[in-house]
């Protein structure tokens, strides 16, 4: 199961990717070009492009001076609001994150405890009420 966390470091893999991608093809270079002046093969830039892996810092540097853009701009981080991968989920109140805080150190069994708990609650109490 994926968590909260994995899915924040998802997100920004895909909008480094996309930034990086949009910058090159603005640039007129290929994926060989950016990989060779990086010092990296076609194959492993490529896979940045796609998502599935993120640079260290010294490579994103590299990679923002070979495009001619800013960290921000790759990281989205120019705009006036939060980049997307940066987001909480929901709209999260405070408690609620504290609570998902506490159920990520609990091991396998106790969140089998909690699940079945969880379960009798809202079979005792009917239908949850909306806001």
């Amino acid at each position: 199961m994926a968590t909260t966390d994995d899915l924040d470091v998802q997100r920004l893999r895909t909008t480094l990717g996309e930034k990086a991608r949009q910058a090159r093809r603005r640039a007129r270079l290929t994926q060989a070009d950016v990989a060779d002046r990086l010092g990296v093969v076609t194959e492993v830039y490529g896979r940045f492009e796609r998502g599935q892996v993120l640079p260290g810092i010294p490579s994103l540097l590299k990679l923002c001076l070979v495009l001619k853009v800013s960290s921000d701009h790759v990281l989205g981080l120019d705009k006036s609001r939060a980049p997307r991968w940066a987001e909480p989920e929901h709209h999260e109140t405070p408690s609620l994150r504290r609570l998902l805080r506490t159920l990520r150190q609990l091991s396998p069994a106790q969140l089998k405890v909690v699940a079945q708990m969880v379960h009798l609650v809202q079979k005792s109490s009917g239908p949850p009420a909306v806001p």
